[in-house]
């Protein structure tokens, strides 16, 4: 099958057609891929930024396609079924899972034991499937606890960016940060992960949602999903911020995934707010605060793919778009071929204002 493989860092991926797949195994489902996002994770692990895979490696993992094959003991799939991966598989075993947080589960059982055959090889040598899903390739073979069935007439394209952005960025406002009706929200970054940020906080109730990008243009598009303010990032973010809403906002998000952008969501805030970093730092960064910020119980913590029940927040975020109450659709602003996506990933370094890519199959 074709599929877009990294063979090093740092060096642009390459399009074969020799990939093999394995037939499905106990618990585990092949599905044929339709369309798989292009996110700023992704570019991490290209750059290595992140560096938790050995390759070759096929990346991808905002992914929805149509099941194809199950193997023994599936009893939730079934041929024919619409899916959408998730890239936080749940054991349902684990004390992560049995307390209600699945999105950081350490079970096992979710991928094939050592010394056994991968699921991906190339020319006899196994090659490495990224966060149990793989979505730049015609076929995924993941386990079926990677897998939400959906609705037939969602349109895939759709219902892949919801697998990833949507999941993160709304699920961090609702799940993790818990964002109460007139709140202040600052958002730093307004990509395809803090425009559903802002959506979410605006679905929330907040009284005034702050789109920060250094983009203008981008910024500037986020009043679309609901931001109430805009603002261009500069030395001076902060400063503009603590000053435009008399002292800081109740809730900060950092959707960019650097340390600069994490350390201003953090100095935004007033007392008794919560900055929430939702983008993917660099593996080894240091955030630097000043302890008297901590003094009047201000607090940062992380966000793992918006804290996801994602069978139970997937279906849900999708009936909120066809509903109309979040944007989805409007957020692909490309569908490509697996022949660009190398190109539309490395597009995300520049900022030029795209917000989702979609590789169609």
């Amino acid at each position: 099958m074709r599929a877009l493989l990294l063979s090093q860092i740092g060096v642009a991926q390459e399009v074969v057609d020799d990939l093999d797949v394995d037939l499905p195994q106990e618990h585990e489902v092949l599905v044929r891929t339709c369309a798989c996002g292009v996110c700023h994770s992704d570019l991490h692990f290209r750059q290595g930024k992140w560096t938790s895979f050995p390759m070759p490696l096929v990346l991808g993992h905002e992914c929805a396609g149509i099941v194809e094959k199950v193997g023994s003991q599936v009893s939730y799939l079934k041929p024919g079924d619409h899916v959408v991966g998730c890239l936080t598989p749940f054991c349902g075993e684990c004390e992560y899972c049995l307390s209600g947080r699945m999105y950081i589960c350490n079970g096992g059982g979710l991928n094939r034991p050592e010394g056994g055959r991968p699921r991906l090889s190339r020319r006899g040598k196994p090659v490495s499937q990224f966060v149990n899903l793989s979505g730049f390739s015609e076929m995924m073979l993941v386990h079926e606890r990677a897998l939400v069935k959906i609705d037939e007439d969602i349109p895939l394209d759709v219902a892949a960016v919801v697998g990833c952005a949507v999941t993160t960025g709304v699920g961090a406002v609702f799940n993790t940060a818990e964002v109460r009706p007139g709140e202040t929200v600052a958002v730093f970054g307004c990509g395809g992960v803090g425009l559903n940020i802002v959506q979410g906080a605006h679905v929330a109730g907040a009284g005034r949602i702050i789109a920060v990008d250094r983009s203008p243009a981008k910024a500037e598009a986020a009043r679309a999903y609901g931001a109430t303010d805009v603002v261009v990032s500069d030395d001076e973010v902060v400063g503009r911020v603590v000053e435009m809403t008399g002292g800081g906002v109740d809730h900060a998000f950092e959707a960019v995934g650097l340390t600069v952008t994490a350390q201003a969501a953090f100095n935004v805030l007033k007392p008794g707010g919560t900055a929430t970093i939702v983008g993917l730092l660099p593996m080894g960064d240091k955030i630097s605060v000043d302890s008297t910020m901590l003094t009047f119980d201000r607090r940062l913590r992380g966000s793992s793919m918006g804290s996801n029940r994602f069978r139970i927040d997937i279906p849900r975020y999708l009936k909120m778009w066809q509903d109309g109450r979040l944007k989805i659709s409007e957020m692909i602003t490309a569908r490509i071929t697996l022949d660009e996506v190398d190109d539309a990933m490395v597009a995300l370094d520049k900022g030029d204002g795209i917000t989702r890519s979609v590789a169609m199959f």
